[in-house]
């Protein structure tokens, strides 16, 4: 009895992360592909504020589907500031060639591989200009900046980056975005940390399996990168590759 159970167990879990990643992965092909990088759309998405009328201090964080097949399953995520009185934005990302972390090497609000990105956290004034020095720092003390370790499944890759982001500057915030695969990886092992928001804890096992409790992540279970679960806070569904659907 108890193994029809793991087994009808195992299979609901099997069942929940094929599904919607088979709808997200008929959708993207639906959509089409950039035949490479080369020939995809990276030209600004004009969300983000003109500096010259924007004096004010801003931190931004963006996510875009991933580029070609790894779109059906996560997003890409990165982070931009600027400065109070700032006559440009800062933007830090992570890429799978040569040294992981790149600085301004996109526009700040650029589509990525043809897709536009939504922002997932916008702060502005007093807050902003005094969370930028810890995002600097934090970029800085990343541990995966070495030419080769990125990894983009589970990680570490550019979710894994501004996830490190988030858990290091609480103030922030940020619920990750559920279809970001590699933001659970906490390194190789059984690993404990806060969640990104810093409103809860997860724990994960080579970034492969794991699980979430949070006030803004809400309970989360982790299956080989992909996240499932309920948000209570935003009272939504999380979903293999959809990402978050909220009721409200």
């Amino acid at each position: 009895m108890i193994v029809s159970l793991i087994r009808q167990l195992l299979l609901g879990l099997v069942l929940l992360v094929l599904v919607p990643v088979s709808v997200t992965g008929a959708w993207s092909l639906t959509a089409g592909w950039p035949e490479s990088w080369r020939t995809a759309d990276w030209s600004s998405s004009h969300q983000a504020p003109d500096p010259r009328s924007e004096k004010q201090a801003v931190v931004q964080v963006y996510a875009a589907r991933a580029g070609r097949w790894k779109g059906v399953f996560s997003v890409h995520t990165w982070i931009v500031f600027k400065a109070e009185g700032g006559e440009h934005f800062t933007r830090f990302d992570v890429v799978g060639w040569g040294h992981p972390v790149r600085k301004d090497k996109y526009p700040v609000d650029g589509r990525w591989y043809g897709n536009v990105p939504d922002i997932i956290l916008e702060l502005k004034g007093e807050k902003a200009a005094k969370l930028i020095p810890r995002i600097q720092a934090a970029v800085q003390a990343y541990p995966y900046q070495q030419r080769g370790s990125y990894a983009v499944w589970p990680g570490p890759n550019s979710n894994t980056f501004v996830a490190w982001i988030a858990r290091q500057v609480p103030e922030l915030y940020l619920e990750m975005p559920a279809n970001a695969i590699g933001k659970d990886y906490l390194g190789d092992g059984v690993m404990f940390a806060p969640t990104p928001s810093g409103s809860g804890w997860q724990v994960s096992l080579w970034g492969l399996f794991g699980m979430a409790l949070a006030w803004h992540e809400g309970l989360e279970i982790h299956v080989l990168g992909t996240t499932m679960g309920l948000d209570f806070n935003d009272v939504g569904v999380k979903l293999p590759g959809v990402g978050k659907l909220s009721v409200l």
